[in-house]
This record gives structure tokens, sequence and C-alpha cells, in this order.
């Protein structure tokens, strides 16, 4: 998955996933200046079963931990599953959660 490129569309509030010009995956966020809300985790239907929406959650987790500003608030299932499956990566997550 090396071929892959992150790309964070604060435009579109969006995390994205793509392969070349293709898109494969987006994951929507709001940001209210101290927490990020994921709200939905989409994969285009013809690219499922590949594991990008779990490669799109990874590397967002990963950007939002490095900017160290903010805490994670997993509205969309999809995300809640991720972080339930990836405990270690929960010290990110808004008291709310």
């Amino acid at each position: 998955m090396t071929d892959l490129e992150f790309a964070r569309e604060r435009d579109a509030a969006r995390f994205a996933l793509r392969r070349g010009d293709e898109l494969l995956s987006v994951l929507d966020y709001r940001d209210d200046g101290r927490t990020v809300a994921l709200t939905r985790a989409y994969t285009v239907p013809a690219h499922r079963g590949h594991a990008y929406a779990a490669v799109l959650v990874d590397r967002a987790v990963a950007e939002l931990e490095a900017e160290g500003d903010r805490v994670v608030l997993p509205v969309c299932w999809y995300v809640a599953d991720w972080f339930r499956d990836h405990p270690e990566r929960s010290g990110i997550l808004s008291p709310r959660s």
C-alpha cells in the first residue's frame, strides 16, 4: 500500500486516500478548535474490501496525534470500531467518547 496518497483536504473538511487521480476512501470531520469529530468513513464501492478505510483512519489519527492540539470524537461507527480494535491509540480520544 505504499502507492497510496493521503491528504487532509481542509476546504472539504475531510481526509482522503487516493491512488494517483483515483479516489479510494474519505473520512469526513468537524473541527471546533478543540475536538475533531470523525463523522463518516466512506470507501468507493469498487474499492471496498481492501482495508482502505482502516489505512485512512490510521493515517488521520496519526496526523492528529502529531499535531497534538486536538482530541478525537469517533462519531462514525467505523471509526469507533477502529479505536476499539486499536486501544493503544485511545490516548487521543475525547473524554466524551
